[in-house]
């Protein structure tokens, strides 16, 4: 059996990692200055990370959730304290698109409402109703399509109005990315998340921040969408919150009242997958990584800002977007085969993306800087 082959793949075999590095089979060492997309918070191979996740294979990998898992208490008691919304309730999953999937699906069992207002450029996911608020149609398959979604321009409030007033008693979420990543890294406004708060309250709607790629810290803020101070009645989390174990995460409103069958999961929750997202949670906390995100972040961006043949830097912390004049293709195949450098694409060609973990230090961030001004002034 071969694979199903719908990645194009760079021509290295990734087989070690530590910290911002990894090594391929060959014994070449790389700076890591994507994270897997956004995925590796703490640095690879972290080692409270690894005990923790081994020690806890060592008792149990697994058991549904029939029964009392007291890892799922701990995260949801960790996750309360780091992000500031302690009065709020976990739901665990398994991935983004699973998070975003639950999160819309409880927004319309909480007001009995069906549509959906979502933004233009937004990645949301691939599941079904995922990818339907998803503004990428090479994604969505026919069977993905539906009347139930409403597209508006992101930061365009009188689209965001009209959509309301059009829709006013079928409007039951406004999901949204507080920074757009496979976008391109567009910036959701203060006074745009202000006001689907206040028009989310007017029409009994539920305000959905997708923390997806932009939470769990990467931003300076615990979750993204808070820059704005309104809070969210649901956020979804995922890639940073275990450091590469699948995970997925809805952090909801008290103001939801579950029932039993009204959200379930097989795998979400389990055992393995906590220990993993505890220990992210931990070092977050000890090493006090939010705010390393928001000071590397800030020297990042003011470095590249000078560099020859950059147009704009986008971002807040450690989620950064560059803009080149010209196409960034090249630039990025340079990075990694000259350089050593992963970084990201987006969905325009002429920005990359920074995302690495949220512990790099001046030195790497040096040995970046140094690798893309070589390249930008040859």
């Amino acid at each position: 059996m071969d694979l199903f082959k719908v990645y194009p793949l760079w021509d290295i075999d990734i087989v070690r990692a530590e910290g911002s590095y990894v090594w391929d089979n060959k014994g070449t060492r790389y700076l890591d200055m994507y994270g897997g997309h956004a995925v590796i918070s703490i640095g690879h191979t972290h080692p409270h990370y690894v005990d923790m996740v081994v020690n806890q294979l060592k008792n149990i990998g697994f058991y549904s959730n029939s029964v009392i898992i007291d890892q799922q208490r701990e995260l949801a008691q960790k996750l309360g304290e780091l992000s500031g919304k302690k009065d709020y309730q976990l739901f665990l999953c398994n991935s983004g698109a699973e998070a975003n999937e639950n999160a819309m699906k409880l927004a319309s069992f909480y007001n009995g409402k069906s549509k959906v207002i979502a933004m233009r450029g937004a990645f949301h996911g691939r599941t079904s109703l995922a990818v339907s608020v998803t503004d990428n149609p090479k994604i969505a398959a026919p069977v993905n399509h539906t009347d139930h979604v409403i597209f508006v321009p992101l930061n365009d409030e009188e689209a965001l109005e009209k959509a309301f007033r059009e829709n006013k008693n079928e409007i039951s979420s406004v999901i949204i990315e507080a920074i757009q990543g496979v976008g391109g890294i567009q910036i959701a406004s203060k006074e745009f998340l202000r006001r689907i708060r206040s028009l989310c309250d007017e029409y009994n709607a539920v305000y959905i921040a997708d923390e997806v790629q932009c939470g769990c810290g990467r931003t300076g803020e615990y979750y993204a969408s808070d820059w704005a101070g309104v809070q969210a009645d649901i956020y979804t989390m995922a890639k940073g919150l275990a450091n590469g174990f699948p995970i997925g995460a809805i952090s909801i409103a008290p103001k939801f009242i579950p029932t039993f069958g009204m959200l379930g999961t097989t795998f979400g929750g389990n055992h393995l997958a906590c220990a993993g997202a505890i220990a992210v949670a931990d070092v977050i906390a000890e090493d006090h990584l939010i705010d390393n995100a928001r000071s590397m972040g800030e020297y990042l961006m003011n470095e590249i800002k000078t560099m020859p043949g950059v147009r704009e830097v986008r971002g807040r912390g450690l989620m950064i977007g560059v803009e080149l004049f010209d196409d960034a293709t090249e630039l990025r195949k340079r990075l990694l085969f000259e350089e050593k450098v992963f970084v990201g694409s987006s969905g325009n060609k002429k920005i990359f993306r920074l995302l690495p973990a949220l512990n790099i230090t001046r030195e790497h961030a040096d040995a970046f800087l140094a690798a893309l001004r070589k390249l930008l002034t040859a």
